[in-house]
């Protein structure tokens, strides 16, 4: 009698989204589907439209900048569901019988920004008993919202810079308060959206008239803004990544962030329009300080329960100081955004990178641990 094989696990790759890095994500995902080894792993493509829907990516879904212009995703006939209890996939359309097209074993969800990287897909793939790659509900949650990852980072001990948090509520009751608190700060600021990645929404306020403008822009991504002080220093980056079983997590090697051309700062073009960026590995700072900031890269993941992989983004100040600026739990995620680059010249491959989360991920029991 011949041996039976064991099944491929099950991969549903996740991509797109409601939000302002529907496209981001999409180009992640293009990067993801090239790598993965179809001899170990059976693929799903699943793209979330802008509207919510869940629908199987088609074959002439495009997930990579053409003519300037950003892919997005387009709500097919068939609609899917993941019903709770159990993880299997069923598509259905409106006057036709549900049809389950079979069991999920591991979600890859590369998404970024509100209702994904926030803890709500991690909530509802919880919900649904499916596991999946990455940081959990409550460490998505708190890296998504700056205001709160600032102050668990700065209650574990770690160095962060002085920001005024303002709410929807204040801007609209209490501005003259909260553009006072601003103000405090010093010239120049930097005024982002809370919950927002990619850098998107954000812009460089010298004065009253730019700060109030700077709100409002940050607002249309966000109700709650965060006024940053201006750091004078170095963007150093730096990648982490679980370990298999007990083991503590492992630092990339840093790198430094180098804007050209006409930017102020890695705004969203420098990152994903043109060729305005570039990252240098390992960065040219001294030893002492490399050791330094892995350790509390380490500490920053580990302060948020952080699963998977994510990138922690510093500031190297010219007296010598480490800033800790944010974590991301979801990083961008193209074969040449930073943190795979970052684990690509510690010696780990953007292929062995997603290999080895999908691993840690099936590694993992859903719930509570």
């Amino acid at each position: 009698m011949s041996e039976q094989s064991t099944p491929r696990p099950r991969v549903a790759v996740v991509f797109g989204g409601r939000n302002s890095e529907h496209a981001v994500s999409i180009l992640g995902a293009g990067s993801v589907l090239e790598v993965i080894d179809r001899s170990k792993y059976e693929v799903v493509p699943i793209g979330i439209a802008r509207d919510g829907r869940w629908v199987l990516a088609s074959g002439d879904q495009r997930y990579a900048i053409e003519d300037g212009e950003l892919p997005s995703i387009d709500a097919g006939e068939a609609e899917l569901a993941l019903p709770s209890g159990g993880g299997s996939l069923v598509a259905y359309d409106a006057g036709s019988i549900p049809v389950e097209l079979g069991q999920v074993d591991v979600v890859f969800p590369v998404m970024h920004g509100p209702f994904a990287e926030d803890g709500t897909i991690q909530g509802l793939l919880e919900m649904a008993g499916v596991r999946y790659v990455g940081s959990g509900v409550l460490a998505s949650a708190v890296g998504m919202d700056k205001s709160y990852m600032k102050m668990v980072l700065a209650a574990s001990g770690l160095p962060v810079g002085r920001y005024v948090t303002i709410r929807d509520r204040d801007w609209r009751t209490d501005r003259d308060r909260v553009l006072k608190e601003a103000q405090e700060l010093g010239w120049p600021v930097f005024v982002k959206p809370a919950r927002a990645g990619s850098s998107q929404g954000i812009s460089k306020a010298a004065d009253l008239e730019e700060l109030e403008r700077a709100i409002e822009f940050a607002r249309e991504h966000d109700p709650k803004v965060l006024v940053e002080a201006a750091i004078a220093g170095r963007e150093i980056e730096c990648a982490v990544l679980q370990s298999p079983g007990d083991a503590p997590p492992e630092a990339s090697l840093p790198g430094e962030v180098l804007v050209h051309g006409d930017h102020e700062f890695f705004d969203f073009e420098a990152k994903y329009i043109g060729d305005d960026m570039s990252l240098s590995v390992p960065a040219d700072i001294p030893a002492d300080v490399t050791e330094d900031l892995r350790a509390m890269a380490v500490r920053a993941f580990e302060a948020l329960g952080c699963e998977g992989l994510s990138r922690v983004d510093f500031f190297y100040t010219p007296d010598g100081r480490l800033i800790l600026n944010e974590i991301n739990t979801m990083p961008g995620f193209t074969a040449m955004s930073v943190a795979p680059q970052l684990w690509a010249a510690t010696g780990l491959s953007y292929g062995e990178l997603v290999d080895r989360l999908i691993r840690l991920a099936l590694e993992r029991s859903p719930g509570l641990r």
